[in-house]
């Protein structure tokens, strides 16, 4: 399993924000991680409810390796109109699985399943990995990249300290028509060329960190049909309660600072941001 995945998060919850007024879709949770339990298991489906009573009436929940997004495809299955799945290798699962070969096999084969809809989540993280590995993971970059065109699913990039990198290989490969940067980390030049060039980008609890000014300026930027909000619970919990166990309920919390930033009535910021999650991963029925 990734590094990041091997934290401690026994860690008290965050607790329930104010419902939106109108509901939008976690687009990135790893709600295995939060519960340690099957996807048809009772902590599983509370979590489901509890982020469904404040206005978070879908998830996509996101691999990270063979065994876990096996994981994902299973618990989309499970919920019909309530969860999407993607599937991948995380960027820093890929330099140490035992044969690479073997579980991208997996991968592939659970990109047929039609409640996966996303191949993600896959990219660079420079962040963990010495340089003498960063070729294992931009040979599975580009294979995930590959598998998204050949399957017509979204791509879902994980990006920590690799940026250029990152988008050089976009241009060599050709991205998917439907490309995602989870958890943006740029600045405003980066999400300059990303908007550009077509990417989606998708903002979770670190907009709202106190050290991260650069996100901020970067989410005035996107235009409605470019922007996603997620979670990436159970990390990244947004201030106040950074620190604490996050969960998909939390995006109410993001998207009301998102839409102060924006300047932007929060009913049509969630309005655009449902709108858009469909469009980008399919309907949720």
């Amino acid at each position: 399993m990734a590094d990041r995945h091997n934290r401690d998060i026994d860690r008290e919850f965050a607790p329930l924000p104010e419902p939106l007024p109108i509901a939008v879709a976690d687009a990135h949770a790893h709600i295995e991680i939060i519960t340690n339990d099957s996807p048809d298991s009772e902590s599983v489906r509370k979590i489901l409810d509890e982020a469904e009573s404040v206005g978070v009436n879908r998830v996509v929940q996101v691999g990270y390796s063979a065994e876990q997004s096996e994981w994902c495809a299973a618990l989309a299955n499970l919920y019909p109109g309530r969860v999407l799945a993607a599937v991948a290798l995380h960027p820093n699962e890929a330099p140490v699985v035992d044969n690479l070969d073997t579980d991208f096999a997996v991968i592939e084969r659970l990109a047929q399943l039609p409640r996966v809809r996303a191949i993600g989540e896959t990219g660079l993280d420079y962040f963990r990995t010495p340089p003498e590995l960063r070729g294992v993971q931009q040979e599975s970059f580009k294979r995930h990249i590959e598998l998204a065109k050949k399957t017509n699913k979204a791509l879902v990039i994980h990006d920590r300290d690799s940026h250029d990198d990152v988008l050089s290989v976009l241009l060599e490969v050709g991205a998917p028509e439907k490309t995602v940067f989870h958890c943006f980390s740029g600045d405003v030049e980066m999400a300059k060329k990303c908007i550009d060039r077509g990417y989606i980008l998708s903002f979770a609890g670190t907009m709202t960190f106190k050290n991260a000014p650069a996100l901020r300026e970067a989410v005035k930027l996107v235009p409605h049909s470019q922007l996603l909000v997620e979670t990436d619970s159970p990390f990244l919990a947004p201030t106040p309660y950074r620190g604490m166990q996050n969960t998909p309920a939390q995006i109410p919390t993001i998207v009301r600072a998102m839409a102060a930033e924006r300047s932007e009535d929060l009913a049509e910021l969630c309005e655009a941001l449902s709108i858009n999650t469909e469009r980008v991963f399919g309907s949720f029925a």
